[in-house]
């Protein structure tokens, strides 16, 4: 080997420079790490093929390019803050990926908030990603309907709701709300709570479904079984507490969540209420945790690996120039011993 040979060599330095990541970065893609995204992975082996690198490079790692990339975005519920580690978001996160995987599409997850719809909108323009993603409505109609409107290319996660110019994939709320009410009727409870923040658009949703279930029961609808909470354990403890504080008389408990239905059974069984043999509890989702909670909980399933799909399909129809329509799924009941059965 010449000596003009030997320095035309590019060494790991040299390669993260080029590339604009440290040196550890370029040693793990170039060794296929899963700490080290695809993206990243096929830039730095482009780089080291194209630039005579002198190293070894693992045979795993490939270069072709992803079809598109798609950007998440997680609007903060009802103006609280947004846990990436909710165990529904992760759940779904998980069916949206798989189904970019399959089409060949890299996954971005962008912490935008979303208060207006410039940010997502200059997401897509900047080429940052093709087109978005957006888990939950939150208060965010009227900005997802001026995206819509500017023609950004993107599906959301959520209720249809009155006036919606963009397209949606959710499940059926009031038909899961009316199951979940419906099942614990049959099981004889008669004063059922509803525990969730009812301003939420799907919740509200799952609300109407408990309202027309206790109608059609010929149960009267009593406020004070109505607890307002967010979607995490703590909340729900402390609203079930405080109605056992009050005196308020209830035989069942209709979750939004089935977080807000774990932290429910938390605070019933320190209040030395025994569930399901005093209260009767029922949650929604069907997270991996519900089957493992004490006792398991009964719930209402939504199908995240169908949605994700959905999601991913409709959007790279749009991005096709196609137009596509939302999509309602239905809502599975999960009887377990929570609720007695």
């Amino acid at each position: 080997m010449s000596d003009n040979e030997e320095e035309s060599l590019y060494r790991l330095e040299d390669l993260a420079e080029l590339a604009g990541v440290s040196i550890s970065t370029v040693s793990r893609a170039l060794n296929d790490s899963s700490l080290v995204s695809e993206r990243t992975k096929k830039k730095i082996l482009a780089l080291a093929q194209s630039n005579n690198y002198s190293g070894k490079l693992k045979e795993k790692v490939y270069t072709e390019e992803a079809e598109k990339t798609i950007s998440i975005i997680i609007p903060p519920p009802q103006g609280r803050d947004t846990r990436l580690s909710d165990p529904f978001i992760l759940d779904l996160i998980g069916g949206i990926g798989d189904a970019l995987k399959e089409r060949n599409c890299d996954l971005l997850i962008s912490h935008l908030t979303l208060t207006d719809y410039h940010s997502a909108a200059n997401l897509v323009a900047s080429g940052r990603c093709d087109g978005l993603i957006v888990i939950g409505q939150s208060t965010l109609h009227k900005q997802l309907n001026q995206l819509a409107d500017i023609r950004v290319p993107f599906v959301a996660w959520g209720a249809q709701l009155p006036d919606q110019s963009y397209c949606s994939v959710g499940s059926d709320n009031q038909q899961g709300g009316r199951r979940a009410t419906r099942h614990l009727i049959r099981m004889g409870r008669k004063r059922i709570a509803f525990v969730g923040e009812t301003d939420a658009p799907e919740v509200a949703l799952r609300f109407k479904g408990y309202q027309e279930a206790l109608e059609e029961a010929g149960i009267e609808l009593d406020q004070r079984l109505i607890r307002p909470t967010n979607f995490y354990p703590e909340s729900a403890m402390e609203a079930v507490e405080e109605m056992r504080e009050l005196g308020i008389e209830f035989d069942g408990v209709v979750a939004a969540s089935d977080m807000i239905a774990i932290g429910a059974m938390r605070g019933l069984i320190r209040s030395g209420v025994r569930v399901p043999e005093d209260v009767s509890v029922i949650g929604y989702d069907d997270i991996l945790a519900a089957g493992f909670s004490s006792p398991a909980l009964s719930t209402i399933k939504q199908d995240v690996t169908k949605a994700g799909r959905l999601m991913v399909s409709k959007l790279l129809r749009l991005l096709e120039g196609e137009t596509v329509q939302p999509s309602i799924l239905p809502t599975d009941l999960i009887i377990r011993e929570s609720c007695g059965s």
